[in-house]
């Protein structure tokens, strides 16, 4: 397979768009040995194994993508995460991967739109250079009913680490990373109750509560690739009535 760097960021505007979809490739060649688990969790995950929330049949719901980044930090493996700014219409607040919605020249949604717009996002909100970032693979898309999108995780291989920031402080309050050593710790671990009933994995790392559609698909992983540790599932976290 061809190693990628993510994607071309000078397509001149009248290039075919046959020819700019050719320019995302996705590959696993050269990834480190920790993270083969991840890859084959990517290749053989069913929607379902990963949550029971799924895009409506009608195709209803705003196309959108995340950038699931492993990267190697000071303490080993590690995630890239941001915290959304409290403002913000949609999951005010809340820590998540990088990512948003699909503009129209990210092009199909069915093929590399996702990938294109879950670059773009994550290079528009931590100030990342798409081109040290290696997408080895994508999951099946899921759906946050609360928001009505239709999410895609990339998830990709952080070759070439460049220094992140908060871009803009109206979209995001915090960029960090998380080593999976923390994430895997049981002490780190609850389970998020809200209000009104719901219930979910939440995280509980670098100054910040990670729950909902992000906690889920990192739990997910973790459980698929083999690094989850026992924990008190009930232990629990009180969410608040208006998140």
């Amino acid at each position: 397979m061809t190693q990628t760097g993510g994607i071309d960021q000078d397509v001149p505007s009248g290039v075919r768009e046959e020819e700019r979809e050719e320019r995302v490739t996705v590959s696993d060649e050269g990834l480190p040995e920790w993270l083969r688990p991840v890859a084959h969790v990517v290749d053989t995950v069913r929607p379902r194994q990963l949550s029971s929330y799924l895009p409506p049949e009608s195709g209803a719901g705003r196309q959108s993508a995340v950038l699931v980044l492993f990267g190697e930090g000071p303490r080993g493996p590690e995630l890239l995460l941001i915290e959304r700014a409290a403002k913000l219409r949609s999951h005010a607040g809340q820590p998540s991967f990088p990512g948003g919605s699909l503009d129209p020249e990210d092009g199909d949604p069915l093929t590399t739109g996702p990938l294109r717009a879950a670059l773009r996002e994550a290079e528009e909100e931590t100030g990342l250079d798409p081109l040290g970032v290696q997408p080895f693979g994508v999951l099946p898309k899921l759906y946050i009913p609360v928001s009505g999108f239709v999410v895609t995780p990339v998830v990709a291989w952080w070759r070439d680490p460049t220094p992140v920031r908060v871009v803009d402080p109206g979209e995001t309050a915090r960029v960090f990373t998380v080593p999976v050593a923390d994430l895997t710790d049981p002490a780190n671990r609850a389970t998020a109750v809200h209000p009104l009933g719901h219930a979910g994995p939440a995280f509980l790392v670098e100054s910040a509560l990670v729950w909902g559609f992000t906690a889920g698909v990192i739990d997910r992983i973790l459980h698929y690739a083999g690094w989850e540790q026992p924990w008190d599932r009930t232990k629990q976290v009180t969410l608040d009535r208006h998140a």
